[in-house]
């Protein structure tokens, strides 16, 4: 084990750890928001809403995370011209924005379905008692259905950022200096392969504890009613 080389390539891997958290950051805070509306389309909107929605999440659900990152940044090069024309090829010609849109859109298709399973658990008494209050549908899916979806969807919701986090590894593929990117550029000009892929195994796992011991406490902050 060559501890010189670790220490001297620890200041690089934690410019690639902070580019790790900011794709994760960035990508689960859009996914969330494109997310919810989606989730309440799939669970009360109209048929062909629900379908639409549907066929979106069964695409970026269906296939692997690294099929879509390569067919968003590889494929759009052959939509060049085009692109162009939209004024957009200076979007998909920077790996950057091709990593955040894949990976915000795979995200969002799986907690899509988070949250719509935990909108259908809310009990349909609750639902019943806020129309007879007067709520309006959109006061009743507002202050009585998301907030308590929200509380069902935590604990899954965890795994999914997790696995969000786990998933920026790909990004190196697309020359991204994110931590595995940077672990794989200085193992391969020092032939410490093992040196460096264990450093940055041990930067994620104390990431990964980190969050979850942050996302437990929003959990039980938000779930403390629930408790008996």
């Amino acid at each position: 084990m060559n501890f010189e080389i670790i220490i001297n390539a620890l200041p690089k891997l934690f410019d690639g750890l902070g580019v790790t958290l900011t794709l994760t950051a960035i990508t689960v805070v859009l996914g969330l928001l494109i997310a919810v509306p989606l989730a309440i389309a799939r669970s009360s909107g109209p048929a062909w809403l629900n379908a639409i929605v549907f066929a979106y999440t069964f695409f970026f659900r269906g296939t692997p995370l690294l099929v879509q990152l390569y067919l968003v940044y590889y494929g759009s090069g052959q939509f060049r011209p085009q692109l162009e024309a939209a004024n957009l090829w200076w979007f998909f010609r920077d790996p950057w924005n091709c990593a955040i849109l894949t990976f915000t859109l795979s995200t969002a298709a799986y907690t899509t379905e988070i949250i719509r399973g935990a909108i259908l658990a809310v009990p349909t008494g609750q639902r019943e008692a806020a129309k007879a209050y007067g709520m309006t549908p959109f006061q009743r899916t507002r202050m009585v259905i998301l907030p308590q979806a929200f509380s069902y969807a935590i604990p899954t919701y965890m795994n999914e950022i997790v696995f969000q986090l786990q998933a920026t590894a790909l990004v190196s593929l697309i020359t991204i200096p994110d931590l595995t990117g940077v672990a794989t550029v200085i193992a391969n000009r020092t032939y410490a392969h093992y040196e460096l892929y264990l450093t940055a195994a041990l930067f994620y796992l104390v990431v990964v504890y980190a969050l979850l011991l942050v996302l437990k406490q929003v959990e039980r902050r938000l779930t403390h009613h629930m408790t008996v």
